[in-house]
């Protein structure tokens, strides 16, 4: 039962780069909440130095491109994952953490993974560089990307056995998101239900106030009616509620001058729309968030209900057993892995291929300024370094990326061109393939973990369990 929730770094007003990156990677590292840091794993950088890193990485990309940092500029983005409470390990979780980054990041840019136990709910916080590790680009947040994050999220959840939550609601990013619309009232709308009980059978409007001071809430109605309900840490004016709760639409309630709509319950959970399998509600941990008395009696009808769905959904599908879902699992899990696999090699060569082309070019555009530096005398190379610094730079770095190749000699454009359009095509034709076996696995395994649930037994297929029994 993940969630997720992505948001950009920027240095914000009388911050530097250093100040803004030391505060966020020290409190995401907080040996309180991490074990003494031992729920902390990284990629590509150091976490004890990694907001010093993170910043040079920017000095480079600014002498690399000569692009200086804007007061609106990224400088990092931060991603938090939340988990079912006592349905995960730490360990587990800062793996799945560290697997979301990467997906994510595609392992381009460093990043540090940090799994906080300090609350009921086990989540980790994840911070990765704005800058690529080549520090020639930065990472460009993209339109749908909350969507996207949470799909890898999901993916990872039930490949791991934990259970996601079915259609959440848009938010800020708030805890809300990972209760839904169970989440708990805000101050603002608990004393808006103040107002209403106090309103019941009030007469007149001094009654109105004694029974909002009976109620617990302090009274202040001097030029502008406000209250402070007994958990509040201070005064709420009536005028920032709603229209209802203002003080002149309380005096007309009171005089029976104006009507309000009593509130309606929202729906725990959306209307079914197709007849793929969707997982089941945890009752026991909902019962802990609904008021309703006949929330318990609803979701266990609910489950009944879906349960049926998906074994209808396996019968349809021609999975006649739970070992056979098992092998189904497995096999789809296996195949959307290898199509996934053979993209990322492809996508991989296509970047090394890129990545050589933009060397080749400055390397060819640099170098008759290099061969000029060489050949000047030893005396006048530090006057015509200092006017043709770029150049020279770009010169020597692409000269050091070659040799970490071990290039001996440099491939044709042409060549490299040729390569990268072939195995563009090949991702275009892998691409639907593997969208469809991604949508077959999280059906297979949606299905299962719902069987387990109700059976509450581990299903497993036929050769595993001899594998395990022979042991």
């Amino acid at each position: 039962m993940a969630t997720t929730f992505l948001k950009a770094l920027h240095t914000g007003k009388g911050r530097s780069i250093a100040q803004a990156l030391g505060q966020s990677t020290d409190y995401v590292k907080d040996p309180d909440k991490t074990d003494n840091g031992e729920w902390i794993s990284a990629y590509q950088c150091n976490p004890a130095i990694v907001d010093a890193e993170f910043l040079f990485s920017k000095w480079q990309y600014a002498a690399y491109t000569g692009k200086h940092h804007k007061d609106n500029d990224v400088i990092a983005y931060h991603l938090r994952q939340s988990f079912k409470p006592g349905e995960i390990t730490p360990e587990k979780a800062n793996q799945i953490g560290y697997d979301l980054a990467m997906s994510l990041t595609k392992g381009n840019h460093a990043f540090i993974v940090c799994t906080h136990v300090d609350k009921q709910h086990i989540h980790s916080h994840i911070i990765f560089n704005s800058t690529s590790l080549d520090c020639t680009r930065k990472f460009r947040n993209f339109w749908g990307s909350s969507f996207a994050i949470r799909r890898i999220s999901d993916i990872l959840c039930l490949e791991n056995g934990l259970s996601i939550i079915e259609d959440p609601k848009p938010s800020r990013g708030s805890y809300g998101t990972w209760l839904g619309e169970n989440k708990p009232l805000t101050n603002r709308q608990k004393l808006e239900q103040m107002i209403d009980a106090a309103l019941t059978d009030c007469k007149n409007y001094e009654e109105f106030l004694a029974a909002m001071q009976m109620a617990g809430a302090e009274v202040k109605a001097g030029k502008h009616l406000a209250f402070k309900i007994p958990e509040g840490k201070r005064f709420i004016r009536c005028d920032s509620l709603s229209e209802d709760y203002t003080e002149d639409a309380i005096r007309e309630r009171v005089e029976g001058k104006r009507k309000v709509k009593q509130r309606q319950a929202q729906k725990i959970l959306p209307a079914k729309e197709d007849t793929r399998p969707r997982s089941l509600i945890d009752i026991q941990a909902k019962l802990a968030q609904a008021n309703s008395p006949g929330f318990e009696r609803w979701a266990k009808s609910y489950n009944l209900k879906e349960i049926a769905e998906t074994v209808f959904w396996m019968k349809e599908h021609g999975i006649t057993d739970v070992e056979k879902l098992a092998g189904e699992c497995d096999a789809a899990v296996e195949c959307y892995h290898e199509l996934a696999d053979k993209t990322k090699a492809n996508e991989a060569r296509m970047k090394e291929i890129a990545e050589l082309q933009r060397h080749i070019g400055t390397y060819s555009k640099t170098r008759n300024v290099y061969l000029q530096y060489k050949k000047l005398p030893q005396k006048k190379r530090a006057e015509f370094y200092e006017t043709h610094r770029s150049d020279i730079m770009l010169h020597e770095a692409a000269k050091r990326y070659f040799d970490s190749l071990g290039l001996k000699k440099l491939p044709s454009i042409k060549a490299l061109k040729q390569e990268y359009a072939t195995l563009s095509a090949e991702n275009k034709k892998i691409y639907p393939d593997q969208k469809e076996a991604r949508k077959e696995m999280i059906d297979l395994l949606t299905a299962k973990n719902n069987l387990e649930r109700f059976l509450e037994v581990k299903i497993e297929p036929p050769d595993r369990k001899e594998q395990q029994e022979s042991r």
